[in-house]
């Protein structure tokens, strides 16, 4: 029985990677994959699952009007990057392909932004998948990271702001919870 699965963490801990060697394990089996990841995200340009090691593979993009029931082909597994971005009703969608036309569905996304509030996409994933991992990454003081901050060009820590801001390692830390209350 197909499921649909969330996999989360806090920033840099190998999300996009593992959705590409879940992509390579279905293809060297012969088996056909459909990759998406959001329009909003450009940081290695549009339509591109990229891991911060160097692998790349062109995806489908989706933004907030994308009908993942209308518009994904026949395969046998649906990889979703930046899953945090997607909106509850397309979380719905994704629940429908696995449970109603039998299509895994593999969601890779952050759980919450920069000032510990839930990306929609990710608060219905949660609610919503049938199975939840988190992928582990550590703190600068060793605990689990489990938090992202956004810095400003100095590093300085942005407490306020819109939730959505595109921008990697030189925007965003990923920290514990007890680093993230220190400020």
């Amino acid at each position: 029985m197909a499921k649909l699965y969330f996999r989360y963490s806090a920033m840099n801990a190998g999300k996009s990677t593992a959705l590409l060697q879940v992509a390579h394990n279905y293809e060297e089996q012969g088996q056909k994959v459909h990759l998406y990841t959001a329009a909003i995200d450009n940081r290695y340009g549009t339509g591109k699952v990229t891991s911060r090691l160097g692998p790349q593979r062109e995806a489908e993009v989706f933004d907030h009007q994308f009908d993942f029931l209308q518009q994904t082909p026949q395969v046998s597994c649906v990889l979703l990057d930046e899953a945090q971005f997607l909106s509850a009703e397309q979380v719905r969608q994704l629940h429908q392909l696995a449970q109603v036309r039998g299509v895994p569905v593999i969601c890779y996304g952050l759980r919450s932004d920069f000032r510990g509030e839930p990306f929609p996409g990710s608060a219905y994933l949660l609610t919503l998948a049938d199975d939840i991992e988190e992928l582990k990454n550590i703190c600068a003081c060793g605990k689990k990271a489990t938090m992202n901050i956004r810095v400003d060009e100095q590093g300085q820590r942005i407490k306020e702001g819109e939730q959505i801001a595109i921008g990697g390692n030189e925007r965003y830390l990923h920290v514990c919870g007890r680093c993230f209350y220190a400020g």
